[in-house]
């Protein structure tokens, strides 16, 4: 049997624990109250204004069950605001308050610096090769996912 540093699957959840944990110290010191999911489904929103909850989960990976309460607590924080479907009366359209595109502006150099704090100890060209074999690796498995990335519906 291998050791747990031989496997991919226990390396990428260690990794996926110190970027939380990196998030969160930077984004907290910097004030604010976002988790990385939120950041990633408020930025999502609006890069796409009026987008659905279903295409959200899609468009940041997430699982369509749960991302219910993720958007939940961005309207709670006032960063975003679901509004009815002129397209389909069942769906809710989603958009970024004034106060969820401040949170983004101001809270950009914090998000930077975790990103940067995730992959010190390598150079910029193993951080470069690191992120091209994450990507190469996600693709490849993309469909294999719980919860695939997925492309905005035209």
């Amino acid at each position: 049997m291998k050791d747990n540093n031989d496997m991919p699957g226990h390396l990428a959840r260690r990794f996926q624990q110190i970027a939380v944990a990196v998030f969160l110290a930077e984004v907290g010191d910097a004030g604010f109250d976002l988790t990385p999911v939120q950041y990633a489904a408020l930025a999502t929103i609006k890069a796409n204004p009026g987008l659905d909850q279903v295409t959200l989960a899609g468009l940041i990976a997430y699982d369509r069950t749960t991302i219910t309460g993720v958007v939940d607590r961005l309207v709670q924080k006032g960063l975003a605001i679901r509004s009815a479907s002129s397209r389909d009366r069942r769906a809710r359209e989603l958009d970024i308050t004034d106060e969820g595109r401040r949170t983004l502006r101001k809270i950009t150099p914090a998000v930077e610096s975790a990103q940067r704090l995730m992959l010190r100890g390598l150079s910029q060209k193993e951080g470069d090769d690191l992120m091209r074999l994450l990507r190469k690796a996600i693709a490849a498995g993309n469909e294999l996912s719980r919860a695939p990335l997925r492309d905005v519906q035209a």
